[in-house]
Order: C-alpha cells, then sequence, then structure tokens
C-alpha cells in the first residue's frame, strides 16, 4: 500500500469486522491486540491507548522491580500506539485479515523514548539526512519441533522430537520429506510481504534457515520481526513449534540471527569499489571500524539474552572477537564483495536468532556511522584462516555473559551519544533484571551435579 487513503479504503473493504495490530517491546516479542475496523479506523491519526506495561515486565510478563520508566509508581499509564500505515499487509494464514504495526507515543505525541522500532527509525534518519540509505535484511536459524505448546509444558522442555532426525545440513532430502510445509511457509511469508529469498535445512535435527530479502533497513527489521512470529504461527497451525532460542541444546550448534548491510545512495551501492583489492570503498572501511569500534560496548543488543552467551565457543559459526575478514565465517564481520557492486555488503554474525531486529539493526547501523562520520581508519588487518585461535592479546574476546556485556553497555558513553541516555538506561535495567532472575534460578545442571554427591 502506497498511500494512508489506500490503506483505509482497504481496511473498509475488508469482511474481516476486526484488525490485527501488534507493536514490538524491549525484548523483540510482538504485543498485540485485534482492534475492530471503526477504532482503528477513528485512531488512524490520533492513536489509540496501549498500557506501558509492555515496558515495564520482562518476556515471560512478570514485572520489572528496578524500572525508572514505568512501574507501580507511576501506576502503568496508557501510551499512544499509532499504527504506520506503511505497515499494512494482511494475514494469508487468517483469511487476509489486515495487520498493522504501531509505534509507541507519548500522550504529548512526542516519540516514546524506549520503544524499539523509534530507536531504528532514528537511526535511518540521521543517514537519510547525509543522503544515504541504508539497506538490510536478516537470516534466521531456528528449530522446528513435532510438539505443541501443551507438549513443551508436559515435557518440561526435555526429550523434544524435532521434525527430522540427524545432521542434515543442506539436505534435499530432509526438505523433500517436508515439502509441503516448506511450501507453505515459503507462500505463506510471501503473502505476508515477508518475502523469502531461499529456505534450507542446517546442521542439527530439524534445524532449518531462512534468509528473508534484503531491502531498507526499517522495513528489514518489520519483515524480520513479524517473520519470527509469523513462523510459530504457522508452526502451531501443522501441530509443530518453532525456536529462536540462541543454544537450545549444548550438544548442538545454535542458531545465528545474521544481518546483511550496505549503503546506497542516488541508485548505487556506496560501499562498493572495483578499484579496491577487496572491493571495499573507504566509506565502506569506515562504517566496518566503526562497527568493530562498538562491538564490546554494545554486546547487549546482539546478545541480549541469558542463553546468548552459551552459543560464544569456539566451532559453532559464532564469533568470539571484534574482528573482521573477506568471506571469512569465523569472524564477527564477514565482507562479502560480491560478484557484483550490488551484492557487495557486510554481514554482521555477532546476532543469535534471539535478537530483537530493531535494536540489533540500531546498534550495527548507529556504529557504522558513528566510524563513518569520524572517518575512523581501518587499521585491524582482515583475518585469514580462523579467528578463534587469535589469543586475547591480539584481540580481546567479546563480553562473555550478558552480566558482563551488561556492565559494559552501563559504562558505555558512545551507547549514550548513539541511543540517549533514557534509553539506554532503561535496556540496562531490563538487562540487569534478565542477569538477577537467572541468578535465582536453580537449574537441571547443578541438581545433577550436586544434589546427591556434595
Amino acid at each position: 500500500m502506497s498511500t494512508k487513503q489506500q490503506v483505509l479504503e482497504t481496511i473498509k473493504a475488508s469482511p474481516h469486522p476486526e484488525v490485527k495490530v501488534a507493536t514490538c517491546d524491549i525484548d523483540g516479542v510482538l504485543r498485540g491486540k485485534y482492534l475492530s475496523k471503526e477504532k482503528v479506523l477513528s485512531a488512524i491519526d490520533k492513536g489509540f491507548g496501549f498500557c506501558d506495561v509492555v515496558f515495564g515486565w520482562d518476556s515471560a510478563d512478570v514485572l520489572y522491580d528496578n524500572a525508572k520508566l514505568t512501574g507501580w509508581h507511576t501506576g502503568y499509564p496508557d501510551i499512544v500506539a499509532k499504527v504506520d500505515p506503511a505497515t499494512f499487509r494482511k494475514i494469508p494464514w487468517e483469511a487476509d485479515r489486515p495487520f498493522l504495526l504501531a509505534d509507541f507515543y507519548t500522550t504529548e505525541g512526542k516519540p516514546y523514548p524506549v520503544c524499539p522500532r523509534n530507536l531504528l527509525k532514528k537511526v535511518v534518519e540521521r543517514y537519510q539526512r547525509l543522503g544515504f540509505e541504508p539497506y538490510s535484511s536478516i537470516e534466521f536459524e531456528y528449530f522446528l519441533f513435532d510438539e505443541t505448546p501443551h507438549t513443551l509444558h508436559e515435557k518440561n522442555f526435555q526429550n523434544l522430537k524435532p521434525l527430522t532426525p540427524g545432521m542434515f545440513g543442506y539436505s534435499i532430502l530432509r526438505a523433500s520429506a517436508n515439502s509441503e510445509f516448506m511450501t507453505k511457509i515459503v507462500s505463506q511469508m510471501n503473502g505476508f510481504n515477508v518475502p523469502i529469498e531461499g529456505i534450507h535445512t542446517e546442521t542439527g535435527p530439524g534445524v532449518y534457515e531462512s534468509a528473508i530479502l534484503y531491502t531498507r533497513s526499517l522495513e528489514a527489521a518489520d519483515r524480520a520481526v513479524l517473520f519470527k512470529t509469523g513462523m510459530k504461527e504457522l508452526a502451531y497451525k501443522e501441530g509443530k513449534v518453532a525456536s529462536f532460542m540462541a543454544k537450545g541444546n549444548q550438544n548442538l550448534p545454535g542458531c545465528g540471527g545474521h544481518a546483511h548491510l550496505s549503503l546506497w545512495r542516488d541508485e548505487t551501492n556506496a560501499f562498493a569499489d572495483s578499484n579496491d583489492p577487496n572491493r571495499m570503498s573507504p566509506l565502506f572501511r569506515h562504517f566496518v571500524a566503526g562497527v568493530l569500534n562498538g562491538l564490546h560496548d554494545l554486546m547487549a543488543f546482539y546478545a541480549p539474552t541469558i542463553n546468548s552467551y552459551k552459543r560464544s565457543v569456539p566451532g559453532v559459526w559464532s564469533p568470539l572477537n571484534a574482528t573482521w575478514g573477506v568471506e571469512n565465517r569465523t569472524t564477527a564481520l564477514r565482507v562479502i564483495p560480491g560478484l557484483d557492486p550490488k551484492a557487495t555488503r557486510v554481514e554482521q554474525r555477532t546476532n543469535g536468532a534471539d535478537i530483537n531486529p530493531y535494536l540489533a539493526l540500531a546498534a550495527t547501523l548507529a556504529s557504522g556511522l558513528y566510524g563513518i562520520e569520524r572517518k575512523l581508519p581501518l587499521d585491524q588487518q582482515p583475518v585469514k584462516g580462523t579467528a578463534y585461535e587469535l589469543s586475547t592479546k591480539e584481540v580481546p574476546h567479546l563480553p562473555r555473559t550478558l552480566a558482563e556485556a551488561t556492565e559494559r553497555l552501563k559504562r558505555s558513553l558512545l551507547a549514550r551519544e548513539l541511543f540517549g541516555e533514557e534509553f539506554v538506561d532503561h535496556y540496562v535495567r531490563t538487562r540487569e533484571w534478565e542477569v538477577r532472575e537467572y541468578n535465582k534460578a536453580v537449574t537441571d545442571w547443578e541438581l545433577k551435579r550436586y544434589f546427591e554427591i556434595i
């Protein structure tokens, strides 16, 4: 849909009496409602009330006890949710029900300071003022299980049956065994305006990877967050469950949420330079230098959960240090020269599949812009061979736990310069809460290790 008026007319003509509306919380979880057509149409300009508790609780709906922005001390008031007509699409698996994403605003009409989509919009606007348009794509790895939400809990999330057994990466055989489901995923996602460029099995039982088609960065994040939720909904309808945990099994590789990025100006890829040995323009080199400069401070955006860091071990396709290389999948940043200048880009490989796409893209783009504006030199040489064997004296290890990453973010002047005090303060508090909740937990590992013998 190209105009607000077209969206309004389409909603009016819909046979559905309701419209599905959703917004993204700090953890990347979509929170939403079914609203009557009349409600949406009347609120298209001024918005509608939405309880700010979505920024006052964690992914399990447990209320934070350390949040300053909202809480019992504020009474959890309504804030304003405004649908973005540009996000309009129809949900194929709900008989083409109209759907819209919404952004949060204060009652005074200002962008709500901790709304993830607002944060990415601000970063993109900074590029646009300089004449650039950032393009991005996110590819997700995820596990599929022959389970239901009920059986997950009945089994206590143990001994789950994967969609297919065995280690069948890039398997035509395994994909064929579930061809009807795979075809449905592609067709339904395409109908949801989340076009899938490719889908294939990954290494591990029931593991798949889906690459979402490249587009402008805000739309790329929209597609990514909608893919994760849409994939779960489609799996439910087939009696299956999709999991985007970064590390669901200690004996198997983890799941990444790698982001591909480039900058365009006047329909030309500003990252490409055919005269450079690696086809990298000076601007591209400044961008890479900026992202590397910010990796340690911003790691909590790329690895936002306790589980994220279980993926950060050698040999499971997850980077361990702030490095870059040309077509090197052991480094944090993989520079892809491409067979065509249009394809020159960088792959940000620190992201797990558990990212909030808005925050991960905002962090990468903002730190890259920091490098461009300051013309940071890319002094680090590209890694040839494995980056896993570099000593910490050569390249310091990235934060190894959420506690370490959160403390680094808390002390970061760079993060505050990029995102503002209010956002960083709130996000740090949510990660500190996550660490405290984990520290209280007694795990199966502890019970098996200590219960009887100690």
